[in-house]
């Protein structure tokens, strides 16, 4: 079979795989370059056993997609590096690869808050993708990762993003009483209405609910809280209602790794990255409303006055990342016009 035949059989697996699809916007680079040296390379995520099946499906596409030249060894949330220091790890070269969360580094990138899924960025799915591949978000992003000698890969939507805690909560001014687990992206949201906040690694999470250290958290949707067992510690859900996917992973990879790629090797594993994105994001929105059927947890939302008063928090919270840095000021004008456009604002 030609080279060029074996191309064409390969987006026409992919197209298969993801039935049209949900990451069919993010365009790859072409190649007519032959994927020559083996290589092998060390990947962590931050999620743990729940996502085996997608890490394992992943490296198997990787090493179909490129002919058996690329292999991914998979490790889950912190098996090689706390999964806060994995950015640090990919740009050493410590790790080859990682699937990580800007939310987690945004002291050492000046894009991660908003890349992670700023508050009020995006409503749904579709205007997040919008926002990243039409009007320049993932540009931005790679640029910023590409100055720490990393390069960005592709964004992967989750589901929701909201607030679980070990007791009710009917307002804000609940939260005031409660030490809330969050990133530095939801704790800037937080502040402004003197909610306590702190930072605990996922694999901790129940153990500082059950023995009180924190009160709840903002880590994911009922998916991910099933996932980690919290509906035995916690069982109080409480929509926050302020971005929609509520939390985007990074696939990263090492520039130096990657750049010593073939240009067919390249592409091989964007296209298995894709595909690893599109089964995620799938699992993730199937698994949530799986979850909220079994009746686990008990789901409330905020009185839509303090939904109000969190917008126009994170409002201030757009400006205060947009003063950063230049490429912050484009990408928060790249949300606002966007929200302007669609009545938002």
């Amino acid at each position: 079979m030609s080279k060029k035949q074996t191309d064409m059989q390969r987006r026409n697996f992919l197209k298969a795989s993801v039935g049209g699809a949900v990451a069919a916007p993010f365009i790859l680079s072409s190649t007519s370059a032959d994927a020559s040296e083996k290589v092998r390379f060390r990947m962590q995520r931050y999620w743990g056993t729940e996502t085996d099946f997608l890490h394992k499906g992943f490296a198997d596409e990787v090493k179909t997609m490129t002919d058996g030249s690329v292999r991914i060894t998979h490790f889950r949330g912190g098996e090689l590096v706390p999964n806060d220091q994995m950015f640090a790890a990919v740009k050493k070269g410590t790790l080859d690869m990682a699937q990580g969360y800007g939310g987690y580094w945004p002291g050492q990138i000046d894009i991660g808050k908003i890349e992670s899924a700023f508050p009020g960025a995006w409503t749904n799915f579709d205007e997040a993708v919008y926002i990243w591949e039409r009007k320049g978000l993932l540009e931005l992003v790679r640029e910023a990762y590409a100055e720490h000698n990393v390069h960005y890969l592709m964004p992967i939507f989750n589901g929701p993003y909201e607030l679980l805690t070990t007791k009710p909560v009917k307002s804000l001014e609940d939260l005031k009483s409660m030490k809330i687990r969050a990133t530095s992206t939801m704790a800037s949201i937080f502040k402004q209405f003197d909610i306590p906040t702190t930072y605990v690694p996922a694999e901790e999470l129940y153990v500082s609910l059950s023995s009180g250290v924190i009160d709840g958290v903002v880590y994911g949707g009922p998916l991910e809280y099933k996932t980690l067992k919290l509906n035995e510690v916690a069982k109080y859900y409480t929509r926050l209602n302020l971005v929609d996917p509520g939390s985007v992973d990074g696939l990263m990879i090492n520039m130096d790794k990657w750049k010593a790629l073939s240009e067919a090797q390249q592409l091989g594993l964007e296209l298995a990255c894709r595909k690893l994105a599109h089964d995620q994001h799938h699992w993730s929105l199937g698994g949530t409303l799986d979850v909220i059927s079994e009746g686990i947890f008990e789901i409330a939302s905020l009185p839509e006055a303090d939904s109000k008063a969190l917008t126009a928090a994170a409002q201030n919270a757009w400006k205060e990342e947009a003063d950063k840095s230049e490429r912050n000021k484009k990408a928060i004008d790249i949300i606002k016009n966007v929200a302007v456009a669609t009545g938002r604002l």
